[in-house]
């Protein structure tokens, strides 16, 4: 196989690259993997990824914690793997080196237990400000009924990542989550209005609030515009590929020109794909040169967006 679409957790994304893609000479693009340890992989060019790095997303939050929540103090209370590592451990030193905040707890948990109020009480333990949860809707669901039903803190701002940006989440809680609100890679580039359009008529609903959706096309449609300007299924060609069809310079390709775009790339023609997710253009690690995020809170039974954040 000359490439390979993802993987979605760090974790995965990590382990595959080390172990089959890097050594076997595969190209890989992760549409949802975020940890900063991908970016000083020793890859040798191999892994790419169409999310931003937690190393940004990390320092917004902490912004938000500070000046949209009035917060001096937070605890963390996170996944135990590389994304929710490195993105506590991202918020916690920007927290405290750009708003001289405290952190008084840190908090990691395994993913798919029953129950979490142990965790919880640890986190909350010394009265903090706020809570960033860093997660997914398997654990956060369980957490957040945990929350409401054991702690009087229905009040209290909580801030989630990117992995717990579900608009089915309220529902699945149970609760009104309106005093929890977060932050997930956003953008919109020139296809966007067509992409939408193509995600309702093949799913019946609506992509606002589906998690990397955007960034999964964006990584599938720069591997397949990589692999036929390279004229060969093999890894290294595609990799050589994945930047020069993201430069400017050449004829703009979104979701409503993909076919014609690859046809062209096949035909050695200059091509920069314009990505549903905002501007496609890697750096020299794989990771997107500039990034955005929206900022949004949860309703009684969904999720609404806030505004757009950039570092």
């Amino acid at each position: 196989y000359p490439m390979i679409c993802g993987a979605l957790g760090s974790e995965v994304t990590i382990q595959v690259a080390n172990n089959v893609s890097i050594p076997n000479g595969i190209t890989q693009c992760s549409p949802a993997s975020t940890s900063p340890a991908i970016t000083t992989l020793d890859d040798n060019d191999y892994v790419f990824r169409t999310p931003p790095t937690d190393a940004l997303q990390g320092a917004v939050l902490a912004q938000i914690a500070s000046e949209d929540k009035g917060a001096s103090s937070a605890a963390t209370m996170y996944v135990n793997n590389a994304y929710g590592n490195g993105l506590s451990q991202g918020f916690a030193n920007a927290f405290e080196s750009d708003y001289d905040g405290s952190v008084p707890a840190t908090v990691s948990f395994t993913s798919g237990q029953n129950s979490y109020p142990s965790q919880l009480e640890t986190a909350l333990a010394d009265d903090p400000d706020t809570l960033l949860v860093v997660g997914y809707p398997e654990s956060g669901v369980q957490i957040f009924r945990d929350f409401y039903n054991n702690f009087d803190l229905a009040d209290m701002p909580v801030l989630v990542s990117d992995g717990l940006q579900s608009s089915s989440l309220p529902g699945n809680v149970g609760f009104d989550m309106s005093n929890v609100s977060g932050t997930a890679p956003t953008g919109a580039g020139p296809g966007l209005d067509f992409f939408n359009g193509l995600y309702e008529d093949t799913y019946d609903a609506d992509p606002v609030g589906q998690p990397f959706v955007k960034q999964g096309y964006d990584a599938g449609a720069v591997l397949i515009l990589a692999n036929a300007a390279a004229g060969e299924n093999d890894g290294e060609s595609v990799r050589d590929q994945m930047r020069p069809v993201t430069s400017e310079g050449g004829t703009e390709v979104t979701p409503s020109n993909l076919v014609e775009g690859i046809e062209m790339a096949a035909a050695g023609e200059e091509i920069n794909y314009q990505g549903v997710s905002g501007p496609v253009a890697f750096d020299e690690n794989g990771d997107l040169a500039s990034a955005s995020y929206v900022y949004f809170e949860f309703t009684s039974d969904g999720l609404e967006e806030i505004r757009t954040v950039t570092p």
